[in-house]
């Protein structure tokens, strides 16, 4: 991937000798001529890596007071400082303040290419250790082999290299940030930033300067917005359905030039950005209540990408489970446990609310409040009682009850409950869960209907598996 460089430099012959060494390496590359035109270059839009001459004749700064300006802005930006009649000193003061490194001219290209490019890749690093502070330990790859995960997972490989805009749809804790993450790393922007921001967590009055940053009245760059920031990569914009009808119509601006000015400023800066949107809501009938821009939602959902609930995709907990305690194991240092199949048994059933975020939590839970030897499996009673299908429908109440049933009816209610706690298990797929309890499938139906289980809709599922 190719990185934006400003060349400071006042004499025309060097800094164009430097420009066509960078343009040539395939870097995008402005020019300056001294540090007043360095500071509109700047301001139009930052740099991924700025390398300038320490001494600029007939300039109001010198090399170190520009950078010192740069780094007001943007306390990363990685700054080479070059100069021909450089001393120990004063690479010593330059790095002090801030450069990356120091390079004494005349220079070889060589030494100027391998210098940029290990400014970019420290800048890089630095950017991707601040990202994985902000991400989930587990979101690094969807963790399943349901029918719904394989489709899933091929959409996203067929998708992630069209720079096209997808808008992600499914509810709170299904993994929406993880699919948007897996279409820029497997895009031709993985190089590049990857910014997210929930449009329902900023203050409704500050969306605008999150997004778009800040400049006063006298063009000065005081804060670098979301979207400068994501130049050349992705910004993923979680709940837009949140986002003000009034940051909408400059959101539909951008995606329509790429363009936009940021609050207070009266110049465009253009950006190369994908945007990934994503929802919990439904979008389509936002519009139609006047909500959200339909024009603006026909834009985000170029590519339109579900992601599951977990109950349509119980055949994954199994997956996911083990996946948590494999990682919570290595993170806390909890010693790992086994879970039991009764307890597999009764996760499997739940109807998880709030999907893999709340299955997470559970098993994190469980681990730190499992008793007994790590050597046993945690079993069924080590499951709070909320998340446990089996142990609600199995209350001394219920055992009281079929205690004064005649055989046959306490045999009945006891099929009755077990069977349906199955179904839930496996989604409501009769084929599954017949072969699990060993009947074949239209015995299990006639099973049902006998007990009264109305298994109609469920079986409907089952077909589409």
């Amino acid at each position: 991937m190719s990185f934006e460089i400003l060349v400071v430099e006042d004499e025309d012959d060097i800094r164009s000798l430097i420009a066509g060494i960078l343009s040539d390496d395939g870097h995008p590359v402005r020019e300056a001529d001294g540090s007043a035109q360095a500071l509109a270059e700047f301001r139009s839009r930052k740099p991924s890596l700025v390398i300038m001459d320490v001494w600029l004749k007939g300039s109001d700064m010198d090399g170190i007071e520009l950078m010192d300006e740069f780094k007001k802005t943007d306390p990363d930006i990685p700054v080479i400082i070059i100069s021909g009649h450089g001393t120990v000193e004063t690479a010593v003061s330059a790095i002090r303040k801030g450069a990356y490194d120091y390079i004494v001219k005349p220079f070889q290209s060589e030494k100027l290419l391998i210098t940029a490019k290990r400014a970019l890749e420290a800048a890089q690093l630095r950017q991707e250790n601040a990202e994985l502070k902000g991400r989930s330990f587990y979101e690094e790859t969807l963790i399943g082999h349901s029918s719904v995960i394989c489709q899933l997972r091929q959409k996203i490989d067929r998708i992630a290299p069209t720079n096209s805009r997808v808008l992600i749809s499914g509810p709170s804790g299904s993994g929406k940030e993880l699919i948007a993450r897996l279409l820029h790393d497997k895009s031709d922007r993985k190089n590049g930033p990857f910014k997210a921001v929930n449009a329902a967590s900023m203050v409704p009055e500050r969306v605008e300067e999150e997004l778009f940053g800040i400049e006063d009245a006298h063009g000065s760059t005081f804060k670098i917005g979301l979207l400068e920031r994501a130049h050349f990569g992705t910004l993923y914009l979680d709940e837009v359905a949140d986002m003000p009808i009034e940051t909408q119509s400059k959101l539909l601006r951008l995606l329509v030039n790429q363009r936009f000015q940021r609050v207070g400023g009266q110049k465009d800066v253009q950006v190369d950005v994908r945007i990934i949107t994503s929802t919990s809501r439904d979008l389509e009938r936002e519009t139609r209540l006047g909500h959200f821009r339909e024009d603006l939602y026909h834009r985000l959902n170029v590519m339109p990408l579900e992601a599951p609930p977990l109950l349509e995709r119980r055949e994954d907990i199994p997956d996911l489970v083990n996946y948590f305690i494999d990682k919570l194991t290595v993170s806390t240092g909890l010693p790992k446990r086994e879970i039991g199949e009764d307890a597999m048994a009764a996760l499997q059933a739940y109807g998880w609310p709030g999907n893999v975020r709340q299955l997470k939590n559970n098993v994190e839970r469980l681990l730190i409040l499992a008793s007994g030897d790590p050597g046993q499996a945690i079993t069924l009673e080590s499951l709070p009682e909320e998340v446990s299908v089996v142990r609600r429908t199995s209350n001394k109440q219920d055992n009281d009850r079929m205690i004064s049933m005649p055989l046959r009816s306490a045999r009945e209610h006891f099929e009755r409950e077990y069977l349906q706690v199955q179904i839930e298990r496996f989604g409501g797929n009769i084929s599954r869960t017949a072969t699990f309890v060993g009947m074949e499938r239209s015995a299990l139906h006639r099973k049902l209907k006998s007990l009264g289980i109305n298994s109609s809709s469920k079986s409907t599922l089952a077909e589409r598996e």
